[in-house]
């Protein structure tokens, strides 16, 4: 997107329309809040957007949650959503910034380049006095294609190798509770701690309180506190996928745009047996 990862409402807004413009709602909440996106959705979105749903256009070949679906899976889901890589595609949440940088890199994983998301999402389109509707989504069918793009993915064992690879920079987005193991996973039958030698910079510390992603600036000094080299290469992991892509839409702000996401992340990490974990610092 000529823009950056990011565009603004008031961006969004004059551009509302443009047959080559698409608006993706990927509002979704932690299981147990309750609270599925697609209620959310049909009580008010931005008009003309379709829903994206992350648990549904997934692997059904896993048991884990939302993992990125093969291509044909997911060209066949984008054409029924009326969406292909010709198309200009912003993304949104409810929430302001949390589960649509997910969707965000899935759209660039499988080889949609004109990506962005929407900064400050539906909280920020509201506060702007912008017009909402509700209702189902209405996408109308376009053929689509899908190709996958590797190197913005990482598996298991590509993981492994990482922990024996000084130059990589495994970096977590759950909460330093969860990180250091003092806090239980949301999910049962995970066990608590993080990958031996794991930097811990938690989502939320990126987006400010009105759901934007913080500044340039800001950024910068909260990687640098997380102890993040942005000159090395960097792996984002947190409980499921979602989170860490929050972290990835940050370092594509700052120019770091082909950051991987471990894709099975501590749902899938945590949950085994044979995966080294640190519990503590």
């Amino acid at each position: 997107m000529e823009t950056g990862p990011l565009v603004s409402v008031d961006w969004l807004a004059q551009r509302l329309g443009d047959p080559d413009l698409k608006v993706v709602d990927a509002t979704w909440y932690m299981p147990a809040e309750q609270r599925p996106g697609l209620e959310e959705f049909r009580k008010g979105h931005v008009p003309g957007a379709v829903f994206f749903d992350i648990d549904l256009i997934s692997d059904p070949e896993t048991d884990l949650p939302h993992m990125l679906p093969p291509p044909a899976v997911f060209a066949a889901a984008a054409s029924r959503l009326g969406l292909n890589p010709s198309h200009r595609i912003v993304v949104y949440d409810g929430q302001g910034i949390f589960s649509s940088p997910r969707v965000w890199w899935t759209l660039r994983v499988m080889g949609f380049e004109k990506v962005a998301v929407l900064d400050g999402g539906l909280k920020a389109w509201r506060a702007a006095g912008q017009p909402v509707e509700a209702g189902d989504p209405e996408p109308s069918e376009v053929e689509s294609t899908a190709q996958l793009r590797p190197h913005l993915v990482r598996s298991l064992d590509e993981v492994r190798q990482a922990l024996d690879d000084p130059e990589v920079q495994l970096l977590d987005a759950r909460p330093s509770g969860r990180f250091l193991g003092e806090v239980p996973e949301p999910r049962p039958g995970l066990r608590g701690g993080h990958m031996p030698g794991a930097c811990n910079l938690p989502w939320n510390a990126v987006v400010a309180p009105d759901g934007t992603l913080r500044s340039p600036d800001e950024l910068r000094g909260a990687f640098a506190v997380a102890g993040v080299n942005l000159e090395r290469p960097i792996i984002a992991t947190c409980g499921s996928g979602v989170s860490a892509a929050v972290l990835a839409l940050a370092l594509a702000r700052l120019g770091v745009e082909q950051v991987p996401i471990y894709d099975g992340s501590w749902s899938e990490w945590g949950g085994r047996t044979d995966t080294p974990v640190t519990v503590g610092p």
